[in-house]
């Protein structure tokens, strides 16, 4: 733990002192052979961040949902129907991806389509702002 306290920048370290908030714990720390000097650490915590905030109101929702007795069939076949769809899109893709020609006609498609969208909305400054705009709209659509 010194040594890895010892490798921190400057600023991290605080020289210790008393704090009107409380005593914080030192640690004694060799910065220099021969040389030892105590070192405290203060963290404070801001506020919630806008993706915890986001996962917990989603976790809430399934949450009220699962209360209610009667949604809660609704909740597992839903559950149930992602699984089966993620299961057949799986094997579907295989499926496409054994046949001789489909592969490289569909990569050829996307590399057209990546080259188009490049052009599209990337090398003009413009274009740029028209691609954001859509992206902000299209964001505030889905978050509401």
């Amino acid at each position: 733990m010194a040594s890895t306290v010892a490798s921190l920048p400057s600023p991290l370290l605080l020289p210790a002192r008393k704090s009107q908030s409380g005593n914080f714990s030192t640690f004694p720390v060799s910065l220099l052979s021969g040389r030892r000097k105590h070192v405290s650490f203060i963290v404070k915590a801001s506020g919630e961040s806008s993706e915890s905030s986001t996962t917990l109101t989603v976790f809430k929702s399934v949450q009220n949902v699962w209360e209610t007795p009667e949604d809660r069939l609704g909740l597992v076949g839903l559950g149930f129907a992602a699984i089966a769809a993620f299961w057949a899109s799986t094997n579907f893709i295989a499926a496409i991806d054994k046949l001789p020609l489909f592969p490289t006609v569909l990569e050829l498609i996307g590399i057209f389509y990546s080259v188009w969208f490049t052009y599209r909305y990337l090398v003009f400054k413009p274009d740029r702002e028209e691609l954001f705009q859509i992206l902000n709209k299209a964001a505030s659509d889905i978050l509401g």
